[in-house]
């Protein structure tokens, strides 16, 4: 159940910021008055936010969150254990990334729309996000207490009376 609900909330993000880049890539800015203004807010710098450059996040925020959902639930094996391992790392790296900008490491003035997103919003949701997948790819799907390894299948439990049968002289 535990996972089943970080795994929900988890795909929540990815899943709105896959909609949003979508949403860039119809050429609309909001909540910027114009591109320029928005890659400047998001990114730090003057890029395109045109259907090129986001429709790929787009896909792969989208394919993120069908993952780390279906995994919470029990569903796609290790192949989404392994998509959600994946955000795990993608989201500490953008956060580690976040954490330079804002220790002046990275280019980004102090004074710019970046720095205070960055700073307020963007770092501490990427690690909060990045520490929530990694809990949910290392733990097993179905019971949010057990830890599972590859290769390694947890036996039922077997009943004394079962257990009492099994065993012959």
């Amino acid at each position: 159940m535990k996972n089943t609900r970080a795994g929900a909330a988890l795909a929540g993000l990815l899943a709105a910021d896959g909609l949003l880049h979508l949403y860039w890539a119809t050429g609309a800015t909001w909540p910027a008055a114009d591109e320029r203004a928005l890659s400047l807010a998001v990114l730090g710098l003057d890029t395109s936010f045109g259907p090129a450059a986001v429709l790929p996040l787009a896909a792969v925020l989208l394919t993120g969150a069908a993952a780390v959902l279906a995994h919470a639930r029990g569903r796609g094996g290790r192949a989404t254990r392994a998509v959600t391992a994946a955000v795990a790392a993608g989201l500490t790296v953008r956060g580690v990334a976040g954490l330079g900008w804002a220790a002046g490491l990275l280019d980004s003035p102090p004074d710019s729309p970046f720095y205070v997103l960055n700073l307020a919003l963007y770092t501490p949701l990427c690690l909060t996000a990045a520490w929530a997948a990694a809990r949910l790819a290392v733990r097993s799907p179905r019971n949010s207490h057990q830890t599972t390894f590859p290769g390694v299948r947890a036996s039922a439990p077997q009943s004394s009376e079962s257990a009492a049968t099994s065993v012959r002289p």
